[in-house]
């Protein structure tokens, strides 16, 4: 994201466009406010999203089928702040924001393996699909 945003400044400068560079900033410095103010929150059988203040909605942790590794749809998925989530697959009532439903969700909280084993112990059946790689396939801390 810093690079998009240093790219986009590299116009600016060369036109002494300076209204544009401080738009460009203030809708960066938004995007930073809302991708920061992620949190995943687990509350007695429940799994919460709030961004900010704000519960986004919950799921039933006992509707979780899996979790896996995904790096895919990387412009769609408001709730993972990051290219590195966790896909988590459900069943029974599914994930909804409003009027859109639907049967997984993608996220990206910080300290993953602990969360995972939070989730396992409340629903001991869901089934973690995440593989560890070592070594030189190991980059950023993603798996390649």
């Amino acid at each position: 994201m810093l690079g998009i945003f240093i790219l986009a400044l590299i116009p600016i400068f060369q036109r002494g466009i300076y209204q544009g560079m401080n738009f460009l900033f203030v809708v960066f410095m938004f995007i930073v406010f809302i991708l920061s103010g992620i949190r995943y929150i687990i509350l007695g059988d429940k799994l919460y999203l709030k961004i900010w203040m704000i519960t986004s909605g919950s799921v039933n942790i006992a509707d979780i089928i899996s979790v896996e590794r995904s790096y895919k749809q990387p412009l769609s998925s408001l709730p993972a702040a990051s290219f590195k989530r966790l896909c988590i697959s459900l069943t029974g009532v599914k994930f909804g924001l409003k009027s859109a439903k639907f049967p997984y969700l993608l996220i990206s909280p910080i300290r993953e393996q602990e969360f995972i084993e939070e989730l396992r112990a409340i629903n001991p059946d869901i089934i973690v699909h995440i593989p560890v790689k070592k070594g030189i396939w190991r980059i950023w801390d993603l798996d390649v």
